[in-house]
């Protein structure tokens, strides 16, 4: 069985999406002969906790750990709860104080490529043991935050190994760059260590097609696409709300804010009483404030709730009991190539997927070819307000389901079997 050391910041129990991807990895490698063995900070700062993924950790499975100085642990002190927002990935796009606003540049200027930067050289000192140790030459780098890289690639200087890096998300031309406040200088220095750790690899591995032609105009290294995928029971059985639920599971961040679906909801609260005694939304996780607003400016306060951060376990739950589950990207040229990973948990869900999202959105094939739902633009509105009323005739009847096909493809261990037939 061949070992691989797996590098990454999030390991249980963080909560949150950046954890699920190589976790399952790791639960199912075995099965191929792969045998991992994990290095994780010893004492990170997890903006989420999630205690439930924990069971997911095989018994034996060795893990090093190395201490990570965290900026983020100083600046909570001045602002816990700006600190904890801005670490968690909400950027708000108006009415920053200045201490979010100075946050915002000192991440982006002063800690490049991201503020893990400080683990990097005492972790590459410190795994020069562990692959001597452990007989081990292959290495795989995983981010956001994407200094773990920097740790494959100044291994690769001094070690003879096979470095693989995993991007769940893409570097430069990731969204929330543009809102970090980054001067020409810190421009150039992101687009150098990107490039360093492209063309320095021996294998990449991303979770989109776009992402991969991005890529592609930047290194000559063989790239895979293995998209995230689901680790749930697919059921179509389950108990379903009463109410006609649009549930909404994971951060609803500045800028995924679909204007156009909250002004057909409140058009059909106003002109269908059947729909306005049905209607219940509901978002499992954190909501920007800008979300917030739009809901209350077209009436919908009443038909809202905000659940807030849960264990995956329970998101899992409202999933699979919700008629309707709402899917959002930022309307942004840059955002085509971005999957959420709920997406294939919704579709493990058989419940409607009612997507939002930028034009030639790469979410929009995956739906369609599953048959698992529809996916709109930003400016959509009478399509829209159309399939929202089918959805709500065939839940009124008790006939509100989807015929998706083949989404087995999706499920983790068969991506961790496509992993470890590429390394």
């Amino acid at each position: 069985m061949r070992k691989v050391l797996v590098i990454t910041y999030y390991w249980p129990p963080a909560g949150g999406p950046g954890v699920q991807r190589w976790l399952k990895f790791v639960k199912y490698l075995r099965d191929f002969d792969v045998e991992p063995v994990l290095y994780i900070p010893e004492n990170p700062h997890y903006p989420l906790i999630d205690n439930t993924f924990l069971k997911d950790i095989p018994n034996d499975l060795v893990i090093y750990k190395h201490p990570i100085k965290e900026p983020y642990r100083l600046a909570s002190l001045f602002s816990s709860k700006k600190t904890k927002r801005i670490s968690s990935g909400i950027i708000q796009s108006k009415d920053q104080s200045f201490i979010e606003k100075m946050f915002l540049w000192v991440r982006g200027n002063l800690f490049i490529p991201d503020a893990r930067k400080f683990w990097v050289k005492p972790s590459v000192n410190y795994l020069r043991g562990v692959l001597e140790k452990e007989g081990i030459d292959t290495i795989i780098t995983t981010g956001p935050p994407h200094s773990v890289h920097l740790i494959g690639y100044y291994l690769k200087q001094t070690k003879a190994v096979n470095w693989i890096a995993d991007f769940r998300d893409p570097w430069t031309t990731i969204g929330y760059h543009k809102k970090l406040k980054l001067t020409s200088s810190a421009k150039r220095k992101h687009k150098l260590l990107e490039s360093k750790v492209l063309k320095s690899a021996d294998k990449i591995i991303v979770t989109s097609a776009t992402t991969k032609k991005e890529f592609e105009q930047i290194t000559e290294q063989p790239i895979k696409v293995i998209t995230n995928g689901y680790d749930s029971e697919i059921s179509s059985t389950q108990k379903l709300d009463e109410k006609f639920t649009i549930s909404h599971i994971g951060s609803m961040l500045t800028g995924r804010n679909p204007v156009k679906l909250w002004q057909v909801l409140s058009d059909l609260l106003k002109n269908n009483i059947d729909f306005k005694n049905a209607l219940h939304l509901q978002f499992i996780g954190v909501i920007s404030d800008d979300v917030l607003q739009s809901l209350n400016d077209f009436g919908l306060q009443t038909h809202f709730k905000v659940v807030g951060y849960v264990s995956h376990e329970k998101a899992i739950e409202f999933q699979k009991t919700s008629q309707i589950l709402l899917l959002v990207e930022i309307d942004s040229q840059e955002t085509i190539g971005i999957i959420p990973g709920k997406l294939f948990e919704y579709m493990a869900a058989k419940r409607p997927i009612l997507g939002v999202g930028p034009k030639n959105w790469e979410v929009a094939d995956i739906v369609s070819d599953t048959k698992s739902g529809c996916i709109f633009e930003y400016s959509d509105d009478i399509a829209l307000k159309n399939v929202i009323l089918d959805w709500f005739t065939q839940y009124q009847k008790g006939e509100l389901f989807v015929t998706s096909k083949d989404i087995e493809q999706y499920s983790r261990r068969e991506l961790t079997r496509k992993l470890a037939e590429y390394i």
